[in-house]
């Protein structure tokens, strides 16, 4: 009889014991990226089990000891739930780690964090200038232009494409703005309309580069406006189009010619047969 009553006592135990186990909630959550910057979105989402009924989550955003953030989420009826964070405004100005932390208020409090990396935007400062580009025997061109998030270190025409290559270091995500001289780079049909230029970009990261494209809004008779976005730590802006500046310029040509005219004349007087 003893026996029969020390066996019940321990499977009511077993039993309370896995009732309280599975009433133990259990909750998870995530971001939808590691690393964000100034003005993303930040999308947290989780789950929780089992969902408990008119008990929300209560999640937490912290940077070092500071609260930056703090909001009730209603679960799911299948234990999901979402958030969404704008990473912008006066609390967004340090660069650092932010802690995420989800609570579910039951059985004093079951906890779960995740961490994600932010970094804001520099007051990155436009810069217009114009560049004098070196072409070789047919001298030096003048290209204008403006740039927001980096320098111009070098313009190069590079005859193999066709086109120039900006070297830039850039100290933030921006956008260039090169206004391009018709007589010295190009892109066109055959018909003589404007063809688009072909823009690859690189990087340590991508050496081989990656094309991207760009916006020309103004169009000029003696020059084409084109603007291009790059990435922080992009170096090399390739320009391609159909015709760089040649070995011999317009006006080298015509110097050429002239002399070549000269010389002849020479010759014809110099054994002209007099009569």
């Amino acid at each position: 009889m003893e026996i029969k009553i020390f066996y019940t006592l321990i499977s009511l135990l077993i039993i309370s014991t896995g009732t309280v186990f599975a009433q133990e909630p259990l909750i998870n959550i995530q971001t939808d990226a590691s690393h964000y910057v100034e003005g993303d979105i930040v999308v947290v989402s989780g789950s929780v089990f089992p969902v408990l009924p008119s008990t929300p989550i209560v999640l937490q955003l912290f940077l070092e000891e500071g609260l930056i953030v703090i909001a009730q989420i209603t679960v799911a009826q299948d234990g999901s739930f979402s958030h969404i964070i704008t990473a912008d405004g006066p609390l967004w100005k340090k660069q650092g780690d932010y802690l995420v932390r989800a609570s579910y208020e039951a059985s004093g409090g079951i906890i779960a964090e995740v961490e994600f990396s932010y970094s804001p935007k520099s007051d990155s400062i436009e810069t217009k200038d114009r560049f004098e580009v070196n072409a070789g025997s047919s001298g030096t061109f003048d290209v204008n232009y403006s740039i927001r998030g980096g320098t111009v270190k070098d313009m190069v025409v590079d005859q193999d494409i066709f086109g120039i290559t900006i070297q830039i270091e850039s100290t933030d995500e921006g956008t260039i703005s090169l206004d391009l001289p018709r007589d010295f780079i190009g892109a066109e049909k055959q018909n003589g309309k404007d063809e688009k230029f072909i823009i690859l970009i690189k990087n340590i990261e991508n050496p081989d580069g990656v094309y991207v494209d760009y916006e020309e809004s103004v169009l000029h008779s003696d020059s084409r406006v084109i603007t291009i976005n790059f990435e922080e730590g992009d170096s090399d802006i390739e320009i391609i189009g159909t015709y760089v500046v040649p070995e011999f310029g317009t006006i080298v040509m015509m110097i050429l010619i002239a002399g070549i005219m000269t010389v002849i004349l020479a010759s014809r007087n110099k054994f002209q047969i007099k009569v």
